[in-house]
């Protein structure tokens, strides 16, 4: 990503590409690599059959929404892509922690 990030400013200081484009593409790297840590995040051993329930619904949901990310910054308009993007994190975030806790209400209950 560093690596990347360096390229993309290297042609925006020779006149390659313009500011607007270097922002896009590196934050919408990160929406892809937050969706790689979201795959990554079911590959992951634990012990517990509720953990690695939680792990899988961390998993979708961080997938998805690190691709609504990159591809809000990729094809949105600037303010949508900043709205919209982070409001996509942020449901996905949003919907792990929701469904952690009813995870743990229910195991309370049984």
């Amino acid at each position: 990503m560093l690596v990347v990030a360096l390229v993309a400013s290297y042609a925006r200081h020779h006149g390659y590409v313009d500011s607007d484009t270097v922002t896009r593409l590196v934050v919408g790297l990160n929406g892809l690599m937050i969706a790689w840590f979201g795959n990554r995040i079911p590959k992951t051993v634990v012990p517990s059959a509720c953990a690695r329930q939680a792990q899988r619904v961390a998993g979708w949901s961080m997938v998805l929404s690190g691709l609504a990310y990159a591809g809000l910054w990729a094809f949105a308009p600037m303010q949508v892509a900043i709205t919209a993007g982070c409001g996509a994190v942020i449901a996905g975030i949003a919907v792990t922690i929701g469904y952690c806790l009813w995870l743990r209400s229910r195991a309370k209950a049984a």
